[in-house]
């Protein structure tokens, strides 16, 4: 098989890019990075970029879907595995990490303004995608999901992958988290198991109801769980996953706030069987 090295030279000079915006922006921004040692600010490299349209006013819409070595990897995925996730009730439940960037107005080829939205997974995942066309529409399906939950979004499930075009607009550096903060204290006792893995019932509440948040607060009923050491939550700046093993519950919801993910705290209930996630929101 034959190399064409014009290619790999693209892909490489890509890469020394990418290190020399790094060691640039890590000069100017320093302080700001000492300062928040739990986030990092990377500049992706493009993939592949998704149309499809609102489903509310038929707008269009782009998904730029890139790579980046600092956004972790998902857990290993067989393509037996993934079709037997996609056969299930909730594909979502396993979890790719991935950043979701902010809304941002581009023109499209036939000069009329349009929205698009960055997603950014990990490289060596994406490579996988390019390979097997069911891990992209996978991949592509996720980022759709993860964009509606965030933006309070409805977008068409009839996309369409760009052959000529890897991104609309410029690529942009994001702000991605490094690492999240599982908070749980314990407080009083029951047992028993459910076997099924399933979506729990939760709500989010706002205090003050009225005026500037200063608190979001996640209740989440959690039937059968015994104890907090069988719980795993991750609370990120906009977003909350839980996890009750072995395959009880899965929750994986973004809100609308912006939080401080070191200052939540969760308590999880064991007479109520219900957990409390109060994350203090982030003023404007």
């Amino acid at each position: 098989m034959m190399t064409n090295s014009s290619l790999l030279n693209s892909e490489l000079e890509l890469q020394q890019e990418e290190e020399l915006y790094q060691q640039l922006l890590l000069q100017t921004m320093g302080k700001m990075q000492t300062e928040n040692p739990d986030s990092k600010v990377i500049r992706p490299l493009p993939g592949i970029c998704v149309k499809t349209l609102s489903e509310s006013d038929k707008k269009k819409i782009f998904v730029n879907i890139c790579q980046s070595q600092s956004v972790p990897q998902p857990p290993e995925l067989s393509r037996e595995e993934l079709v037997e996730l996609l056969q299930s009730e909730d594909p979502s439940g396993f979890r790719v990490p991935m950043s979701l960037g902010e809304p941002h107005t581009e023109i499209d080829n036939n000069s009329q303004g349009c929205t698009a939205y960055d997603v950014v997974i990990n490289q060596e995942f994406f490579q996988k995608c390019q390979e097997d066309p069911l891990f992209q529409q996978f991949v592509i399906l996720v980022s759709v999901e993860g964009l509606e939950n965030k933006y309070n979004l409805e977008l068409s499930r009839d996309w369409k992958v760009l052959k000529n075009r890897k991104f609309l607009g410029s690529v942009s550096e994001q702000n991605i988290r490094m690492k999240s903060r599982p908070v749980i204290q314990e407080l009083e006792p029951q047992d028993g198991f459910t076997p099924t893995a399933r979506r729990p019932e939760f709500t989010l509440l706002v205090e003050p109801p009225a005026g500037d948040p200063e608190y979001l607060i996640a209740e989440i009923k959690l039937p059968g769980v015994p104890s907090s050491r069988c719980l795993v939550l991750d609370v990120g700046e906009d977003r909350l996953v839980l996890t009750a093993r072995p395959s009880l519950f899965h929750l994986d919801i973004f809100h609308p706030f912006l939080v401080h993910q070191e200052k939540s705290v969760a308590q999880y209930n064991k007479s109520t069987q219900i957990l409390t996630v109060t994350m203090p929101v982030v003023s404007s």
